[in-house]
This record gives structure tokens, sequence and C-alpha cells, in this order.
């Protein structure tokens, strides 16, 4: 039983003589550490390309529904009111879902584009981040947050795909796709991937 508690404290003496990551972080990072990156541009370009089809053909629909039928209607026909399709209401009632339509698709796409994360970053120092993400048609755009504003609400094995990450005063959250590559796993999880309570 001695030895054993021997062993247990001589174990824990090592471990606390060991400098762990966050006693490493106080005294300051020497350089940029790169945590996070995942190349998707061609993806992105792409979805850019098809959301922007997408909102030129439903605003197309939403304009074609409002211009006057080109059909002339003889005087003597008689008027069928409200299910008439070439009554009024039916053609802005028409217009303002292909319009409404569009403008979810442009912009769920463009959503999903600035919030899906290129790469992570590390500064020197380790009290700040530098975040890349995908603009629309793939071209990026990178802010600096302090790393105190930054939490991580899942561990990355606990998420099948795509970990989110918060951050304080954006409304938001950033993904992070799982398929990219973590070249410093431990420095990640100890600080862009660790819970905070913002």
């Amino acid at each position: 039983m001695a030895a054993r508690c021997r062993q247990w404290v001589s174990g824990l003496l090592s471990v606390l003589r060991s400098p762990p990551v966050c006693r490493h972080l106080q005294s300051g990072v020497p350089r940029d550490v790169l945590l996070f990156q995942h190349e998707r541009g061609r993806f992105f370009a792409i979805l850019g390309l098809f959301c922007a089809g997408q909102g030129i053909f439903w605003t197309s629909l939403a304009v074609a529904a409002l211009s006057r039928p080109l059909i002339r209607v003889p005087a003597e026909a008689p008027n069928r009111g409200y299910t008439d399709l070439r009554s009024a209401l039916w053609r802005y009632g028409l217009a303002i879902g292909c319009g409404t339509m569009g403008a979810l698709v442009l912009g769920a796409g463009f959503l999903y584009s600035l919030r899906s994360v290129r790469s992570v970053m590390l500064l020197a120092g380790g009290k700040q981040v530098m975040l890349t993400t995908y603009a629309p048609f793939g071209s990026g755009t990178r802010f600096t947050v302090p790393l105190n504003q930054v939490s991580c609400m899942a561990h990355r094995s606990e998420v099948p795909a795509m970990l989110p990450l918060k951050i304080k005063g954006r409304r938001f959250y950033f993904l992070l796709d799982k398929a990219g590559h973590f070249p410093n796993t431990q420095l990640f999880d100890n600080t862009v991937g660790a819970y905070r309570s913002l």
C-alpha cells in the first residue's frame, strides 16, 4: 500500500514539474501558431455562383409574376374573382413568394460561407486569435479577436462533422469542418477548443 502511494505521489509530482500548456501560454507563444486549416475555396466559389444563380432565377420569376399577362381576356368573359390566376392578388402573392424564396436561398448560402472557417491562428503572445473565413465566391475575410472571447461549444471528439465556435459579440456560430487539418491538437484543445462562459 505504501509503495502504491509513493508511486502515485511521484507520478503526481512529475506531472506538476512538467510545464503545462496553460503555464506556457501565460508566458506567451513566441511566434504565430497555426491551429486549424481547411482549404475549400473551389466549393465556396461554386456555392456563391449557385446562390447568385438562384437569386437571379427567383427574382426573374417575381418580375414575371408582376408583369401584365400577354393574353387579353375578352370583355364578355365571366369574372372568376379570387380563383382567377390573372388577378392582382395571385400575381402579388406569387411575386412576394418568389422574392422571399430567392432572398432565403441567397442569404443562407452567403451566411454559410461567411461562417465557415478556413484557418485559425494563435498569434504571438497567446492572447489573440486570427480567424480566416470564406466569403461569397471563395474570397476570404479575416479578423482578430481576443482568446478569452472565443468559446468552443463541443470537444473535437464529440461532434461528427462540424465544430461550433462561439465568438463574443457575434450573432451566429462559426463552423470548423472536422475534415480539416489540426496541426497542433493539444494547443488547439487548450486555447481555442476550450469552453468559456461568454
